[in-house]
């Protein structure tokens, strides 16, 4: 009022808020002269007293729901009408409407608790808590009737609206007029409605409300004494503006004088109102608030917007009510209405916020609201509108993630301080047209025993390219994303045809892929699939431990290369890591029961040419090959992971595996780190090696495989010619040399500038030795790496000299500790043999080895496995340290995984779709078995940041400059154009806004610095996977603790309540127990998820 008169306005009108039926105002309006447009305050004053109406409406024969005829004080008072009408009942606010205040009570038990609720709705939303009470007809429809009155006593109706379509009492949808409504029933709820507004004098708009039960029988349950939220629909059929109408009825114009008589006023077609609001109908259309960073609507013929706070930038409260942007289709029909609505909705873009629209486009597409009736129950009893489609948001999350980027720097560890080149690779021309013939197509056509024969029988050696796993795993710490392969797939499909296969999956790179690079190893291996059709692809299998570095149920194991199988694996590489025989077995089988090429590997250290070094010797491995043939293995493989093979060796192994087994076909892997790859694998293929590994030029060499442009130039015009182009593996290492740029930070060579033949020595694994040497140059000891080198050695020793590989459970768990030991021996420069000096440390060193599953093959494997060396015996009895380890050691008999129990997939997919949603595929269930961990923390990435596969490698690590330009194409087809604008300062919610331009149109988004929020204080956000931990289920503010610290609590009993948009919500305990910790107050205002209260049991 005072805004008023100060502004000298001489009418106002109230909308549809809480002000627009509050007598009080439309009385000091009328006090200060000035016209409120709606009916006089005496009219407002009785329609908005619920016991007055329901008086009028029976003094006007209106049949009426039975109800209390004056509003009740107490509890008491409901408890006795219960008692009388019997149960379920409803309770009113008696002076407003919008369903605050609205309570249904079912059991006795309910209601104590639903009339302090509503008494408190009431009393916000309207200032009075009176409450009244009525019998709730069960399953009505909800139909209200449009007047129009004016001083003169004319009083018309513009038809009916059905607004059953409701939540928590509150419409959701409405439709005008109402669908296969009785043609007798709608003239008698006219008739009614008009009779009762002219007994009261109404002047104006208002709305008169019924309820329909289901044998036809309508009762009056109030009147509207203003604008209704749903009075578009009716304007879009009857053409008549209601609030044109309402102006000059208040200026003292007639009806007749405004063109409106009932007889003129027909219908014309159907109008749908849908209402767009920040709610979460997936949480009970729990009101959702925030800033909307995105707002776009449908548009287009038919189509209506009257819309609220709806525009970027706009910051949605829990202190105002939830409704965003009204939605108004019009159509010949409801069907065709109903269309132009759904595809309107399809059009919106909110994010920032959550809203209704997948709700609404649910009810839009329902059978039963598009050729029947609906009744106020439909939402309650057709549940699969709640089978919500999430949006994909996609743009803005990639946004949120390069604005995090730009703000707080990568979000995987980054080894040394080097930034990613700023030039990306260029693809080599690609011919048109599909690739020529490959291995893979004769392994599809023969199966796995026809493709192993072709590969024996084959003229010349083959190659198989790890380019696209271990070379990056050794060289680049496993870095290289799905992005930078896909880019040369094509080129490699079409000019390298005649590769025995690809290893492209497998071992480091499938949890890598989820941990560090936030992308599926599933997708990486559909996508390649479909641009290398016609190549094998290969990937390392660590026996019984699959992928993972623990013991798996056999089920496990067999489910994961089926699933594999399915996605486009062609040939299982099956190692152990210290050639366990049973574990390999293990794997072997489940390979060959998905179908795939079983190809048994025997992981090689030693020196086989030397007669001094004889417990790995020439016999051990033909032996151990004789098992592995025997077991079913399609292919036999050599696996020298740390480059330990010498051409001599080479030509002394081969030779006798190639006599032993002369149709099987044989592959050797080794690593170049003494630079003697090339020659070893020479001499392998002159001893009869079918396949041996390379990576392309600019990936080879070092700790990588040897050079891929050498064996095929070494081998050129001889009989064991590839048959490959030399110029194309030119052009192929081109492209490689400046994408290897992209991985700079991971690049071994800021710290590693050569390979070196002491490995001869040391026996350091390929991929240790680079990470040994990125952790020796990050602890200072670079200038000491030989030093490292030699530890590593006398640890070794220490174990008993054990097989050098660095993959599978019980050999990473080696690799560490055998680092542990190199560096600790190095910073307090100790020789091995000082631990007789310090038998503490010796039995921390043992005792960490030993409780992580070494026990079992240090001392429970068959005797020919792993001997401990004398030395370690000595040292451990002497200092009776194997009795105090082995004493709290259980017992493990056999392979591990054999007596785990099978994994119950079903349960475990249930578990993942309860917490992720229901798109939950086989794959993403095989990636929660492997790692449950690491998948859960991606999910919970790409949920928050999107597909951030689809940037490039540059934007993916370092983000983008401000002012810089670039694409990302999300799909085929779908490209988004992006600028980065600025970076904006610290606000005091410790977020900076970044400012960026998507496809022409402003965008930003805020995004936590987290190096300041370090020093800033905020309220606990409850932790999901901490039972116990009770969170704010929407923002809203605290009126009531209703439980103490200390206090026990029952399942389901209410702990608080919270307020949000006028509207009351019990939290409820989610457990049994006591409560620990209570970390709100009344009148503490929550965001989402803000921790209330800790439980324990």
């Amino acid at each position: 009022m005072m805004i008023i008169k100060d502004n000298g306005v001489d009418a106002i009108h109230p909308g549809y808020g809480f002000l627009s039926e509050r007598a009080e105002f439309a009385q000091a309006c009328s006090d200060a002269g000035v016209m409120f447009v709606g009916p006089s305050p005496e009219t407002v004053r009785k329609m908005g007293d619920k016991v007055e109406a329901r008086s009028l409406a029976i003094n006007a024969g209106v049949p009426v729901v039975p109800g209390t005829d004056a509003p009740i004080s107490s509890l008491q008072e409901a408890q006795a009408f219960a008692q009388t009408y019997g149960f379920p009942i409803i309770f009113k606010a008696a002076y407003g409407g919008g369903g605050r205040g609205m309570r249904v009570v079912r059991e006795y038990e309910e209601l104590e608790e639903n009339y302090q609720r509503a008494y408190s709705e009431a009393l916000t939303a309207f200032g009075n808590g009176a409450l009244f009470v009525e019998k709730f007809i069960e399953k009505p429809r909800h139909i209200e009737v449009q007047i129009l009155g004016d001083k003169y006593g004319n009083v018309i109706h513009l038809y009916e609206r059905d607004c059953s379509i409701q939540r928590r009492h509150q419409k959701v949808v409405e439709i005008a007029p109402a669908f296969q409504l009785d043609p007798h029933l709608r003239d008698r709820l006219h008739a009614d409605a008009v009779n009762l507004a002219r007994q009261v004098g109404y002047e104006n708009a208002g709305t008169v409300e019924f309820l329909v039960d289901k044998h036809g029988k309508h009762y009056f349950i109030e009147v509207n004494s203003r604008l209704q939220v749903e009075h578009t629909v009716t304007e879009e059929i009857t053409d008549v503006d209601l609030v044109h109408a309402q102006l000059h009825v208040c200026e003292g114009r007639s009806l007749p004088e405004l063109g409106l008589k009932q007889e003129k006023i027909r219908v014309n077609g159907c109008a749908i109102q849908c209402r767009v609001t920040t709610e979460d109908p997936s949480r009970g259309f729990q009101p959702d608030t925030g800033r909307i960073e995105v707002f776009r609507s449908g548009e287009g013929m038919g189509i209506r917007l009257d819309s609220a706070s709806a525009f970027q930038g706009a910051v949605i409260s829990p202190h105002y009510d939830s409704l965003l942007v009204k939605v108004i289709a019009s159509g010949k029909d409801l069907n065709t209405a109903a269309s132009k609505m759904s595809r309107a909705l399809a059009e919106f873009r909110v994010r920032g916020v959550k809203t209704n629209i997948p709700f609404l486009q649910n009810v839009l597409s329902n059978h039963q609201f598009l050729h029947s009736t609906v009744d106020t129950q439909f939402i309650d009893e057709n549940q699969e509108l709640f089978n919500l489609k999430p949006t994909q948001n996609r743009a803005q999350k990639l946004l949120h993630y390069l604005g995090h980027v730009m703000v707080n720097g990568p979000t995987t560890p980054i080894p040394v301080k080097a930034k990613p080149s700023s030039t990306d690779p260029v693809v080599p021309p690609v011919t048109m047209g599909d690739p020529p013939v490959g291995f893979r197509d004769v392994l599809l056509r023969d199966g796995p025993e026809g493709f192993a024969k072709a590969v024996r029988a084959h003229k010349g050696l083959l190659l198989m390219d790890t380019t696209f796993r271990d070379a990056h795993q050794s060289l680049l710490a496993t870095r290289v994303r799905t992005h930078d392969l896909k880019k040369i797939s094509p080129f490699v499909s079409h000019n390298f045809s005649n590769l025995f296969s690809l290893e492209n999956w497998g071992g480091a790179t499938f949890d890598v892929a989820m941990r560090f690079l936030s992308e599926c190893p599933w997708k990486r291996l559909q996508e390649l699939r479909a641009l290398i059709p016609n190549v094998p692809f290969q990937m390392l299998l660590r026996g019984a431990n699959a992928v993972g570095y623990t013991n798996y149920p056999d089920n496990a194991v067999f489910k994961f290369c089926e699933v594999a199988m399915d996605n486009g694996m062609d040939i299982f590489r099956v190692f152990d890591s210290l050639n366990y025989l049973p574990n390999m077995v293990l794997g072997m089988e489940a390979a060959g029961a998905a179908g795939g090429v079983v190809e048994a590997a025997i992981s090689y250290t030693g020196d086989v040419s030397d007669p001094m070094r004889q417990k790995y010797s020439l016999e051990y491995y033909v032996k151990l090959a004789d098992e592995l043939v025997k077991g079913g293995t399609h292919i036999l493989s050599i696996k020298d992971m740390a480059g330990l093979l010498k051409p001599e060796a080479s030509k002394l192994l081969i030779s006798a595996l190639r006599d032993r087994f002369p149709d099987v076909p044989i592959h050797v892997h080794t690593h170049d780190t003494a630079g003697a790859g090339v020659a070893a694998m020479l001499a392998c293929a002159e001893a009869g090696a079918d396949v041996v590994d390379v990576a392309v030029d600019s990936m080879a060499g070092m700790t990588s495989q040897p050079s891929m442009g050498a064996m095929v130039a070494c081998t050129k015009g001889t009989k064991l010619d590839t048959g490959i182009a030399l110029e194309k593996v030119f052009d192929y290492s081109e492209y490689w040399e400046v994408a290897r740029g992209l991985y700079a930070p991971f690049d071994c060579t800021a710290t590693m500038k050569s390979g070196n033949a002491d490995v001869y020595e040391n026996e350091i694994p390929g991929g240790q030795y680079t990470n040994l040497h990125f952790q020796a140059h990050s602890m200072g000891l670079g200038n000491k790496f030989k030093e490292v080198k030699k530890a590593y050695a006398e640890a070794n020793k220490l174990l008993g000299d054990l097989i050098k590989v660095r993959h599978g459970h019980r050999a990473s768990q080696l690799a560490l500790y055998f680092h542990d030991q190199a560096v600790y021996f190095t910073c307090f420069h100790l020789p091995w043999g000082r631990y007789e000096e310090n038998p503490e440390r010796l039995y921390h060193f043992i005792y960490k080895v030993l409780v992580n599953s070494l026990f079992a093959t240090l001392f429970c494997c068959d005797s020919y496995f792993f001997p401990v060396s004398f030395h370690l015996y000595f040292l451990l009895f002497r200092f009776n340290i194997l009795f105090q380890v082995l004493k709290s050691l259980p017992r493990i008999d056999g392979r591990p995984g054999a007596s785990l129990p099978p994994m119950d997939f079903k349960s475990l997919e249930d578990g993942l779709r309860a917490t992720h949603g229901d798109d939950i595929t086989p794959e993403d269930v095989m990636s929660a078995a492997m790692y449950p961990k690491v998948f859960q923390e991606f999910k919970e990435f790409t949920a928050n940041f999107g597909p951030v596969d689809c940037l490039s490698t540059r934007l993916f690590l370092d983000g983008p400059k401000i002012a810089e330009e670039f694409e990302v194409e999300l799909e085929r087809g779908k490209i988004l154009h992006i600028k980065a604008l600025a970076l904006g300062d610290l606000n005091k919610a410790g977020q900076r806004e970044v400012f960026f331009e998507l496809n022409g149109q402003l965008r930003s988004v805020l995004v936590k610095d987290t190096v300041a929020m370090k020093e800033m204080k905020f309220h606990p956000k409850a932790q999901k996977s901490i039972r116990g931990q009770v969170g704010a289920p929407m923002p809203g503010k605290v009126l009531e603790v209703k439980v103490k610290v200390g206090s026990k609590v029952e399942k389901g009993q209410p702990l608080c309540v919270l307020s949000a948009m006028k509207m009351e919500t019990v939290v409820n305990s989610p457990m049994a127990g006591t409560i620990k910790a209570i970390h709100v107050t009344p009148d503490a205002s929550l965001e989402g998820d803000d921790l209330i209260l800790e439980i324990e049991e």
